[in-house]
């Protein structure tokens, strides 16, 4: 099998025009549309939204490439805390790691960035296909600095050096005293996935800094199309809050929104998408070689049993977007998804018409994503804080016995 069959549509095309091969095997088998194919062929770059070293050590994430059309991968410190205490994958390199000592924060910096590069390395076949498009992958920099401007960017220039790989991501949550830190990463040649995204308004200031960021860096001479930025709109969160403010109102019209602000509100966002890349700003940046800032959709597990199980995945088909999911969501696609070519593009006036009756039943969409903004941090914050008091207490113990200076 060709490692471009794991190519999007997008990029298929760009292929074709210059004269290059489709990916073998196309789209259908036996006439009927394989699901991930279709979502690959109508724009959407598939991720897998996990990572661990059980699953780098067993192949389990090069297979997924190979076989299932996943492009990329996102990590968060939620994804890391489970992975790093769970089985004994980590065991050797803790030990080796306590021989040293090695202090807490670097270990984890040692043990993350370890599967990361790793990941980078699997991946790095399909972001040579895609021109550097796909094939990366993400890690976070340290949630506790998420509202310190200067302690994040000099984070996420230590997790470029560390894990030294051009298909990397390093993570950024959109929180205010992020966006400073964003732009000025972009400026330096540092790829960024900037994550948390909920607010519209947030997405616009996120925006800016990436326009912001680009210009620097165009204005210092670097090669803008070696620089690469998504926006990471987190989903099926916006509608467990909303839905949960919707049941306390307890009346017929609000029980009738469950279950559709976050879409509604995932489809706005790429029609904010639009307007930024028909912007003179973009069109000039384009001009130098920059790509555009894609966006990427999210916690897109349903966690509301009464929701199909696809639908933060098959409700959000558009081109040149991501979507990023756990695997169960993946295998959920790849048995029953139904993949439209586009569900976003002709659905904006409805999805403005939800978020005003949202409004209006007394859904505050201001205080609802600031709320899961600030919950977001909390959440990857008490993960990172439990992963270190975990991480220490193995180091301790796996430290062998101090000896005496014996001469």
């Amino acid at each position: 099998m060709e490692r471009h069959q794991a190519l999007p549509r997008a990029v298929n095309r760009q292929r074709e025009e210059r004269g290059l091969r489709s990916p073998a095997g196309g789209g259908r088998s036996g006439g009927v549309m394989n699901p991930l194919n279709a979502l690959s062929d109508a724009g959407v770059s598939i991720w897998l939204d996990d990572l661990s070293r059980e699953r780098l050590v067993s192949g389990s994430l090069a297979e997924l490439v190979a076989r299932d059309r996943v492009v990329g991968v996102t990590t968060n410190p939620t994804i890391f805390a489970k992975a790093i205490t769970s089985g004994d994958a980590y065991d050797s390199q803790i030990r080796d790691l306590a021989a040293r000592g090695v202090e807490v924060g670097e270990a984890l910096r040692a043990l993350t960035t370890f599967d990361v590069r790793w990941a980078c390395d699997v991946l790095r076949p399909v972001n040579e296909a895609t021109s550097g498009v796909d094939g990366r992958v993400s890690i976070e920099v340290d949630p506790r600095l998420a509202h310190d401007t200067a302690a994040t960017v000099a984070e996420a220039r230590a997790l470029w050096w560390l894990v030294d790989r051009p298909n990397l991501f390093v993570k950024i949550p959109a929180a205010r005293q992020g966006l400073a830190a964003i732009a000025e990463c972009l400026a330096e040649r540092i790829s960024i996935n900037v994550t948390l995204l909920f607010s519209l308004s947030r997405y616009d200031e996120v925006t800016e800094a990436f326009l912001d960021g680009m210009e620097r860096a165009r204005a210092a001479g670097r090669d803008l199309s070696t620089i690469a930025s998504v926006a990471s709109f987190f989903v099926s969160r916006v509608d467990s809050e909303a839905d949960a403010r919707l049941d306390k109102t307890g009346t017929a019209r609000a029980a009738g929104l469950r279950g559709k602000m976050a879409i509604a509100n995932a489809r706005l966002a790429y029609q904010h998408y639009e307007r930024v890349l028909s912007s003179p700003r973009w069109k000039s940046l384009e001009q130098a070689g920059a790509r555009p800032q894609r966006l990427l959709w999210a916690s897109t597990s349903a966690k509301d049993p009464a929701y199909p199980d696809t639908r933060y995945v098959t409700d959000l088909v558009a081109p040149n977007v991501v979507n990023t999911m756990p695997e169960a969501t993946l295998r959920a696609v790849a048995d029953h998804g139904q993949v439209p070519d586009d569900s976003v593009r002709a659905h904006y006036d409805d999805a403005r018409r939800v978020l005003g009756e949202l409004q209006a039943v007394g859904v505050d969409y201001d205080d609802l994503v600031q709320t899961l903004e600030d919950d977001g941090v909390a959440k990857f914050d008490a993960s990172w804080e439990q992963l270190t008091e975990q991480l220490s207490g193995t180091l301790s113990t796996a430290r062998p016995p101090q000896t005496g200076d014996s001469s």
